[in-house]
C-alpha cells in the first residue's frame, strides 16, 4: 500500500488545477475596440475606390490590400491591448480565439483563389462577409458578448449580398467591413475599455 499523499501537495495540486480551469474558461477581453474602428475607418475608402474600379483585377487589388491594412491594424492593436489589459494573445483565451478565427479565415483566402481562377468573383462579397462572420461567431465565444454579435450581423449582411444584385456588393462590404466594425468597435471600446 503507498503511502498518503501529503495534505500540502494535494492543495497544491487543487490549486494549480482551479487556476488552470479559471484560465481556460475566461473571456478573452483584448478585442481592440478602437481598432475595430480603425479598420471600419479603412474599409469605407476602399469600398469607395472598389466601386469606382475599372477592373475586376483593380476591385480586388482594392479589397485584397484593404484586407492586409486590416490584418495589421487588428494584429497591433489586439497585441497592444492584450499587454495592456494582462491578457496575453498566445496563451489561454486569447490562443482559442486566434484558433476558432483561422480555419474561417484560411478558407476564404483559398475559396477565393478558387474563384478567381475560374473567373467567377461575383461571389466573393457575399462568401467574404460570411466567412467572416462565422470566424468571428467561433472566436466570440471565448470574447465579449458583443463579438459573437457583430459575427452574427456580418452573416446576415453575407446572406444578402449573395441574394442581391451584383452592382450592390461594395455596399454590403462598407456596411459590413465599414459599419459594423465602426459600431460595434465603439461598443466594445466604450464598454470594454480601449
Amino acid at each position: 500500500m503507498a503511502a498518503p499523499q501529503p495534505l500540502a501537495d494535494r492543495a497544491i495540486e487543487n490549486l494549480r488545477y482551479i487556476r488552470d480551469t479559471m484560465t481556460r474558461a475566461r473571456a478573452f477581453t483584448a478585442v481592440p475596440g478602437w481598432g475595430q474602428v480603425w479598420i471600419g475607418g479603412t474599409a469605407l475608402p476602399a469600398a469607395w475606390l472598389a466601386h469606382r474600379a475599372p477592373t475586376m483585377l483593380t476591385w480586388l487589388s482594392v479589397w485584397l490590400g484593404e484586407a492586409v491594412v486590416a490584418l495589421a491594424i487588428g494584429g497591433v492593436t489586439m497585441v497592444r491591448k492584450a499587454r495592456a489589459v494582462q491578457d496575453p494573445v498566445a496563451s489561454g483565451p486569447g490562443r482559442r480565439v486566434l484558433l476558432h478565427f483561422l480555419p474561417a479565415f484560411g478558407s476564404a483566402a483559398v475559396l477565393t483563389g478558387a474563384l478567381v481562377l475560374a473567373g467567377t468573383t461575383s461571389l466573393l462579397p457575399g462568401l467574404w462577409l460570411l466567412l467572416y462572420g462565422t470566424g468571428i461567431v467561433a472566436a466570440g465565444a471565448f470574447s465579449v458578448r458583443p463579438v459573437p454579435l457583430m459575427g452574427i450581423a456580418f452573416l446576415a449582411l453575407g446572406i444578402a449580398a449573395l441574394f442581391t444584385p451584383t452592382a450592390w456588393a461594395d455596399y454590403w462590404m462598407a456596411a459590413g467591413f465599414g459599419g459594423l466594425h465602426l459600431g460595434f468597435g465603439a461598443i466594445i471600446a466604450r464598454r470594454y475599455g480601449g
